[in-house]
């Protein structure tokens, strides 16, 4: 059987793959007085007057949504809230195995901004943090901005910023390893959507200031501003600091990174043979890599990395989400900071030591018990002196 054939058939054998568990037992009368009428009343009273008592007394601080609208999942595409169940579903429990972090899918019928943002801002009193999942550009950037403004709790999309944090984790390691100063690179951003778009921020607020934001038109430049949608003019004007033109291939000529999150087999050997030495390539489409990694390393790249399981460097966001909202739920943060996602991809990549790292091996394997904690004791230790914490 095929790796599609068994998952297929666990969905199919377990109805799904989470359910609801009682942290109380109600096995006799006074079990029930107790969880609920009449002794549930004191707590809802103790709430009614001071709300901040809800994390005292629920699982509030303890509890996310993972919110959807099924309009970009995985590589499926717009696919729908049904669709994007399972996908959700997966989600939840990865919260809850590496963070113990309890969340639920919630799978939206509808695909217009503000409905999205008005539900997500009604469901928010009964949650601790809202993690934001598999919604199209740029509508997801809008909702995202939005509900950190509009909401005192932790408001993160995951698509853009956890794959920007694991990114810059991988980074930071790829240049220990070479040993290189990072903020040297000429980095090519293949993809110029919410994740290109938060990617191409983060490293330049590690301080890279050399990047080269692709998208399907070419290379993103000031000159051709005036016919780009919002997301795009905004990257136009914090990168490409030469006002280069052309397309991929020329973006490539002389850069020493290659980041791609776009589309399958696009990246080919001869645009990576006019990278300079030492080039690192991460080629995060799924399932099929910009280029497959052995194709990369025969027209010389030194290290690359995939969004797979089953070539070594996998970039994946299960390094980032769980500690990221564990650290932030502990410390009752009112927000995700970009202090924080710096924080936290520091964390994920200074988990290895100088002598752990190899060309195979720059980044965390995603169980490693000690990722999620690292990355909550950054989070928590930022939030605190902050002071964004309720």
């Amino acid at each position: 059987m095929s790796v599609f054939d068994e998952s297929l058939k666990l969905h199919e054998k377990n109805k799904g793959k989470i359910e609801v568990i009682s942290k109380v037992k109600v096995e006799n009368m006074e079990d029930l007085s107790l969880a609920y009428s009449p002794g549930v009343a004191e707590p809802c009273k103790r709430i009614a007057e001071n709300k901040e008592n809800v994390y005292k007394y629920t699982s509030k601080g303890n509890m996310i949504a993972v919110v959807t609208d099924g309009s970009a999942v995985l590589g499926l595409g717009n696919i729908g809230p049904e669709a994007a169940l399972p996908v959700m579903e997966g989600k939840a429990i990865l919260f809850k195995e590496f963070a113990g972090v309890d969340a639920f899918p919630i799978c939206l019928d509808t695909q217009d901004t503000e409905e999205i943002i008005r539900t997500v801002k009604l469901l928010a009193p009964g949650l601790g943090g809202i993690n934001l999942e598999d919604i199209s550009a740029p509508r997801c950037i809008e909702i995202e901005s939005r509900l950190k403004k509009e909401l005192d709790i932790p408001v993160f999309h995951d698509d853009q910023h956890g794959t920007a944090i694991v990114v810059t984790a991988g980074l930071i390691n790829a240049y220990r390893f070479l040993g290189k100063n990072l903020k040297d690179a000429r980095v090519v951003v293949n993809g110029a959507g919410a994740a290109g778009s938060s990617i191409c921020k983060m490293i330049k607020e590690l301080g890279v200031s050399d990047i080269i934001a692709v998208d399907k038109t070419g290379i993103l430049n000031r000159d051709d501003i005036k016919d780009y949608n919002e997301l795009h003019k905004e990257l136009a004007e914090i990168t490409n600091i030469n006002n280069k033109k052309g397309t991929l291939s020329d973006a490539l000529e002389g850069s020493d990174i290659f980041i791609g999150v776009s589309a399958g087999n696009i990246l080919k050997k001869d645009m990576v043979k006019k990278m300079n030495k030492d080039a690192v390539i991460f080629a995060m489409a799924n399932p099929v890599p910009e280029i497959m990694p052995e194709d990369a390393l025969e027209a010389g790249a030194v290290i690359v990395g995939t969004g797979r399981s089953d070539y070594p460097n996998q970039i994946n966001n299960v390094l980032a989400f769980p500690g990221l909202f564990k650290g932030a739920l502990e410390a009752k943060s009112k927000k995700i900071t970009e202090d924080m996602k710096i924080e936290a991809a520091k964390a994920i990549a200074y988990i290895l030591n100088d002598d752990d790292l190899k060309k195979d091996y720059i980044i965390p394997d995603v169980f490693d018990k000690r990722v999620v904690e690292s990355v909550a004791e950054a989070v928590k230790k930022v939030a605190v002196s902050s002071g964004i914490c309720r």
